[in-house]
């Protein structure tokens, strides 16, 4: 069973994606112009690009918790925002204290 994930994850490699998705040629450079993490989740992704007489081609890539990457970001079942946005926790306490309407005397 081990083995079949790490095949699994061995097809799903960086280098295997970058060359099914922007299908570079033997000479054609390959640049990783952008890496970093997601703000929701803080998973890894990359952004590729490549270049040749038809033009410019660049793709992010996100890495999977089983180790694979993919041009898709891992699913965010279960994950949530660290910390509220502050205008939602603004809006939250003003719709708790009900409208607030100034008296006419």
């Amino acid at each position: 069973m081990l083995e079949g994930n790490v095949r699994n994850v061995n097809d799903q490699s960086l280098r295997r994606q970058v060359e099914k998705w922007l299908a570079p040629g033997s000479a054609t450079p390959v640049h990783v112009t952008e890496f970093g993490r997601t703000r929701l989740g803080r998973r890894r992704y990359v952004r590729v690009e490549t270049s040749s007489a038809g033009g410019v081609r660049e793709l992010f890539f996100f890495r999977h918790d089983d180790g694979s990457w993919c041009v898709f970001p891992p699913t965010t079942a279960g994950l949530r925002p660290t910390q509220e946005r502050p205008v939602a926790q603004v809006a939250a306490a003003c719709s708790a204290q009900g409208p607030s309407v100034p008296a006419v005397t």
